[in-house]
């Protein structure tokens, strides 16, 4: 199965558009979406593999779900991304039609519709951000990946434990 197919599924799981015979987006607009994430996402992260993205023409490579390459935080990160875009766009459109009627003891009351996408935005939003600082770094142990054995900071901590005078360490 190509990307197409694999994080177009994810999406779909996360957007909540799961009847095939009923789809409320189409394949390419789901696809287009997925490239769009990604486009944006590269500028930001660096991933094991170099991606070609060609929005326009629909294309992405190398495939970053082949079994020998497969890219697993980047098919994550650009799948909550999509969904992030899909629900934003909703979000946009859904808010035009936020209004409220009252006529006498009659009420129409569609402001909630926009409350929820918003909800559900920022949770999927908020993974993403969380996911991506994770990535960033290293999914490694709290404050590692900031002072690490080869870290340019470390070695100034060295030198300021060490006694001058001596030349060794501290003795406490």
């Amino acid at each position: 199965m190509s990307w197409q197919g694999q994080m177009s599924t994810i999406v779909r799981h996360l957007v909540n558009d799961l009847d095939p015979s009923s789809y409320k987006y189409s394949d390419h607009r789901i696809e287009t979406s997925i490239l769009v994430a990604s486009q944006l996402m590269i500028m930001n992260v660096d991933f094991n593999n170099t991606y070609d993205i060609n929005v326009e023409s629909c294309k992405l490579s190398p495939d970053p779900t082949d079994e020998g390459t497969k890219d697993n935080p980047f098919i994550t990160l650009s799948s909550l991304r999509a969904a992030c875009i899909i629900i934003g766009s909703e979000i946009r459109s859904e808010s035009g039609n936020a209004i409220s009627i009252k006529d006498g003891p009659s009420a129409i009351d569609l402001r909630g519709v926009t409350q929820t996408l918003t909800v559900l935005y920022k949770d999927l939003c908020e993974k993403y951000e969380n996911l991506l600082l994770e990535y960033r770094a290293g999914s490694s142990i709290a404050g590692h990946a900031i002072l690490g054995p080869y870290a340019p900071g470390s070695d100034l901590i060295t030198r300021n434990n060490t006694d001058h005078r001596s030349g060794g360490y501290f003795n406490y």
